[in-house]
């Protein structure tokens, strides 16, 4: 259960974190996303989101019902179960072998790279991410940009 804790602690960092270049991906890497479809990815952004609306600093934020949060994690759950166990068990056996979870976790940032991108190239998300710019002080971040 201290693999999946990791696993899972990953994806939860995957907007934070900067994970290898996708052309230098390992099989482990490779077998995640190719072994995935942008359904799987949503979904799994689904459950990071609901996973993040359940801080007490955000709550307010989403309405997420816990028949919501349980279908997720139950959908998510099903995710893994079908790449640890099934898709990619060759390539986790071998990971594992090489170096345990250590090199195992930067595949899964690499999926939550990808489930995040599924998001990211809406317009809708994209333009709200955009409203932000209004409020950017142009002037100051040039100065202390020394420009």
């Amino acid at each position: 259960m201290p693999m999946l804790h990791k696993m899972l602690s990953s994806l939860l960092l995957f907007t934070l974190l900067a994970g290898p270049a996708f052309a230098q991906a390992n099989a482990l890497e490779r077998c995640l996303a190719d072994g995935t479809t942008g359904k799987d990815r949503k979904e799994l952004a689904r459950w990071v989101f609901l996973a993040m609306a359940a801080h007490p600093e955000m709550k307010q934020l989403a309405n997420a019902t816990p028949a919501a949060v349980d279908e997720s994690s139950r959908r998510t759950a099903a995710l893994f179960n079908r790449l640890l166990a099934d898709t990619c068990a060759k390539e986790v056996k071998a990971a594992m072998q090489g170096g345990g979870t250590q090199a195992i976790q930067p595949a899964f940032n690499v999926l939550g790279q990808l489930a995040m991108r599924e998001l990211m190239g809406d317009q809708d998300v994209m333009g709200t991410m955009a409203v932000f710019e209004r409020y950017i002080d142009q002037p100051r971040i040039n100065a202390a940009l020394g420009r």
